[in-house]
């Protein structure tokens, strides 16, 4: 028999009650019990949602991040909060957030640096080292959740962070090797691994995503020796590698001293018969055949005709699942009662894909013919996608045939730019910015609300958001900032907001994915070829502009980032699609121009998130990243000043594709890190004018004006001063006003005392 598993669930909840739950802790709102009482009922629907499988996931849920849980499993947890008196969930917080509570704002310390998993939109935590970390394990909370399901009769599969990939995700902060602490680590996972025995666990899943990394021979070692020494006769261990192919680390995968192995069917399927050939008859193989990254149906019928000789030949050896976590998709497709039902007829989020998956599992043990009406609904659904006339549009694809190099050149080089910019703009030294959003109050989300119910009309509607912006420009005018925004109080989302206004969207109700902590976005659905109908910005941001004389930049998302943080059309190339993109932003960035906006930022945040996870892969994706940017924003004349802006990414390895792209000036984050992004420009002269993030705007701590000026000191050590920007790290609109205000005013008085002293 076949058997079916999952491994990981998303844990925000269909309504994000978790989200909600949070915020009002940290507000100090609710009680800890509180947000406990509803973890434990979140945990539980989830579960529930989850019994048909033969093994459901337990250890998947977390308050805020999976790997912080590891973590504080490990009992790494950084100096800076060892000592601070409080709860322990206080201090994951702290180290998550920089502080637990409103109430708790006198124990604030600096958080620990956030970073993206793998090559999706999920933030995670990183892990801090130093040759001196011990690590010691904390087990009573993954205990107790594994004991809860339990009591419910939940059949249970532990899952945790591999130890290789956990130190392969972390950071040294005092240059030690890594790999020097996986002996220290290893007997922790040892001693978990006894105790999960002890409760009479049949199985474990153990994660290393690295696997499907490329990987130096150190490392490869290391993953061999690790496994040897967690070699125990129970629970058996399943090695789950997924997001990519195993490729140079096959055999090691396949040789691993363990029970059972998952790949990542979706994107390894040419792989699956020699793994199939080099695995040992006596071990499992998980074959991840639903993509958990995707919103589209899984093809059953092509599904099987794969699946069932291998299931002949493996019989009860073969496991089906997700090919990663479901944590990447939105929960629940049945509240889509908005959506466009041909649309909607097209798409599976998590449940649907259990539903899919307990389907291939029923008609391979029991025949095809025990779902042949599930299976014959499946193939109808995907046969008019594939025919449906709405998902091709031959003009969009004649203006994409068009193209050539010119369109991605600007008529001058980057000094040439300059000085004509420097002429118009006149600003001083170390100018001042934000990136582009503030504060979304609750008066401005209930007046979307208002708005798309039709309780106002477009007339009020209009007025209300003029109004928010008369409010940003005021308080930009107070603060003495050197380049202003308009706030982007329209804006839901910065790539749904766009979505909504080009041909090829569509857009779910609830469809929220976690991107860090609290913080969910809703992927618009990218089915369709992609045309820009009419303006989508120039109204707000002309009228912002006529409110003062300085200088007001349009505020666009680029490319690559409307691309990579959509759920994308599988049916063509991801270029394809990134080119029609290009077009239609690059229509809004001329008519921007055309109505006297000077500055113009293009926000790329994902590019790199993007980047296949094998560098050798790396330059076909940079190609035509970099060229879809620089169609979307080399139309304009040499006067009109070009921004970008990319966050919580690691660059410092394409920093060269980034020079490529000729912005005037990137903003990027580096204030978490403590400018160590910047370590790039030591060895690269980047060409072009440079905004560094001093200010952590995804934590309430407001930094003040020393510690300012020391971080542009550092980056003063890599960047000539003349080149340098001062801005927050990403957009404000998650802080309040309470917090923005003083941190943008200590901004703004760190600029001043650097113009003084030069």
């Amino acid at each position: 028999m076949a058997v079916t598993h999952n491994l990981g669930f998303p844990r925000i909840g269909a309504g994000r009650e978790l989200k909600f739950a949070l915020e009002n802790y940290w507000k100090g709102l609710s009680s800890q019990d509180d947000l406990k009482a509803e973890g434990a009922r979140l945990r539980r629907q989830h579960w529930e949602h989850q019994t048909g499988l033969d093994f459901v996931p337990v250890g998947d849920f977390s308050y805020y991040d999976h790997i912080l849980d590891m973590s504080f499993l490990l009992g790494n947890v950084p100096d800076r909060v060892r000592n601070i008196s409080g709860t322990t969930l206080d201090n994951y917080f702290r180290v998550a957030r920089g502080r637990s509570t409103v109430q708790s704002s006198c124990c604030s310390v600096h958080a620990g640096e956030m970073t993206k998993w793998f090559d999706t939109n999920y933030h995670y935590i990183v892990p801090e080292f130093t040759a001196d970390t011990v690590f010691s394990l904390h087990a009573s909370e993954f205990l107790a959740q594994l004991q809860e399901a339990r009591r419910l009769g939940i059949a249970t599969k532990p899952v945790i962070i591999g130890p290789v990939t956990y130190l392969w995700l972390g950071k040294s902060k005092d240059d030690c090797n890594r790999l020097s602490l996986l002996p220290r680590l290893l007997p922790i996972y040892r001693e978990l691994l006894d105790k999960l025995a002890q409760e009479g666990i049949e199985w474990v899943q153990i994660d290393e995503p690295i696997l499907v990394t490329e990987l130096s021979p150190e490392w490869q070692a290391a993953v061999g020796m690790a496994y040897e020494a967690l070699a125990i006769n129970r629970p058996k261990i399943l090695v789950a590698a997924y997001f990519g192919q195993l490729q140079e680390n096959l055999d090691l995968a396949c040789g691993l001293p363990v029970a059972g192995l998952h790949i990542d069917a979706i994107n390894g399927r040419a792989e699956v018969d020699e793994i199939i050939r080099r695995l040992p008859e006596d071990k499992v193989l998980s074959l991840g055949v639903i993509n958990g990254r995707n919103i589209w149906k899984t093809d059953l019928h092509a599904t099987l005709e794969w699946l069932e000789p291998i299931h002949r030949a493996l019989k009860e050896r073969l496991w089906i699942a997700p090919s990663c976590s479901l944590l990447h998709v939105p929960v629940d497709l049945h509240s889509e009662q908005k959506l466009d039902p041909e649309i909607r007829s097209w798409l599976a989020f998590a449940l649907q894909k259990l539903e899919e998956l307990t389907i291939l599992g029923k008609a391979l043990n029991d025949g095809r013919v025990s779902v042949q009406e599930a299976l014959v609904a499946n193939s109808s659904a995907i046969e008019k996608r594939h025919t449906s006339h709405r998902v091709k549009n031959p003009g969009v694809r004649a203006n994409v045939e068009r193209l050539d190099a010119g369109w991605g050149r600007r008529a001058g080089s980057y000094e040439q730019r300059a000085a004509k910019q420097a002429a118009i703009l006149g600003l001083p030294e170390f100018p001042t910015t934000t990136i582009g959003s503030f504060p979304q109050t609750a008066e401005i989300r209930e007046t979307r609300s208002k708005f798309r119910r039709g309780e106002l009309d477009q007339a009020a509607y209009s007025a209300l958001m003029k109004r928010e912006i008369e409010r940003c420009v005021h308080e930009q005018d107070k603060l003495g900032l050197d380049v202003y925004v308009h706030g982007e109080a329209e804006r839901n989302d910065m790539v749904e907001y766009f979505g909504e206004q080009l041909e090829g969207y569509a857009f779910s109700q609830f469809g929220w994915v976690q991107s860090y902590g609290s913080r969910c976005v809703k992927p618009p659905i990218l089915f369709g070829d992609v045309s820009r109908p009419q303006a989508m910005t120039v109204e707000w941001t002309r009228y912002a502009q006529s409110l003062t004389n300085k200088p007001m930049k349009g505020m666009l998302t680029g490319p690559v980032t409307m691309l990579n943080w959509s759920f994308v059309r599988d049916d063509q190339p991801r270029a394809a699609t990134c080119y029609q993109l290009a077009l239609a932003i690059r229509g809004e960035v001329l008519d921007l121009e055309k109505a006297g906006i000077r500055i113009i930022q293009i926000d790329e945040a994902a590019l790199r998130e993007g980047l296949p996870l094998r560098r050798s892969q790396w330059h076909e994706y940079l190609q035509w990243a970099v060229e879809a940017f620089r169609i979307t924003a080399n139309g304009v004349k040499d006067e009109t000043q070009i921004h970008t802006h990319m966050c919580y990414s690691e660059f410092n390895d394409i920093i060269h594709a980034i020079a490529d792209m000729d912005a005037d000036v990137i903003t990027i984050e580096t204030s978490r890190s403590d400018m160590e992004l910047l370590d790039a420009f030591e060895d690269f002269k980047y060409p072009n004018e440079i905004g560094p993030g001093v200010y952590d705007i995804h934590s309430p701590n407001i930094p003040n004006t020393a510690e300012i000026i020391q971080l542009l000191r550092n980056a003063a050590q890599r960047i000539p001063a003349s080149r340098l920007w001062v801005n927050p790290d990403c957009g404000l609109k998650t802080r309040s006003w309470e917090e923005v205000i003083p941190a943008l005013r200590n901004m703004v008085e760190a600029a001043k005392a650097l113009r003084s002293a030069n």
